[in-house]
């Protein structure tokens, strides 16, 4: 089966600095980020960056492990998983920020992921379900960002 992808953007009324390091700062990712209810850098990490892991947890209780195999300050990151729920056979994520003028930011966030059997069944609900998901995240990080 091929990978399913998906991809949402939207514009970010700050710096792409700014907006790189707000979202890749752990201590903020649950002010902003809706869909999770725990975030944390693991195995001593205190900062993401290349070989960096983490794991999130969404609300739904579904844990995912992931590591940083892309960490390109301010331009882009991008994670893929390492330890994560049954129905996924394989998940990565990019997150690009393109800076249009000064103090304006295309944010896109970007997936790809494959799913275990019986899971490919449900794959347009299974990805309807996450590009929704990935729309409100990205219009609350915009809420929460332009309100700092």
């Amino acid at each position: 089966m091929r990978p399913l992808k998906l991809s949402e953007k939207i514009l970010i009324n700050k710096g792409s600095q700014l907006v790189f390091d707000y979202t890749q700062d752990y201590s903020n990712r649950l002010l902003w980020d809706t869909f999770l209810k725990k975030a944390e850098l693991i195995d001593g990490a205190e900062n993401a960056g290349v070989g960096v892991k983490a794991w999130c947890v969404a609300r739904n209780g579904l844990g995912m492990e992931t590591k940083y195999v892309t960490f390109n300050r301010p331009k882009n990151t991008a994670v893929k998983m390492t330890r994560g729920p049954l129905m996924f056979k394989s998940f990565s994520g990019s997150w690009l920020f393109r800076e249009l003028e000064h103090e304006q930011t295309e944010v896109a966030f970007i997936y790809s992921f494959r799913l275990r059997f019986p899971f490919y069944i449900f794959k347009r609900t299974i990805k309807n379900s996450l590009q929704r998901n990935v729309r409100k995240r990205l219009a609350d990080l915009k809420t929460c960002i332009e309100g700092t």
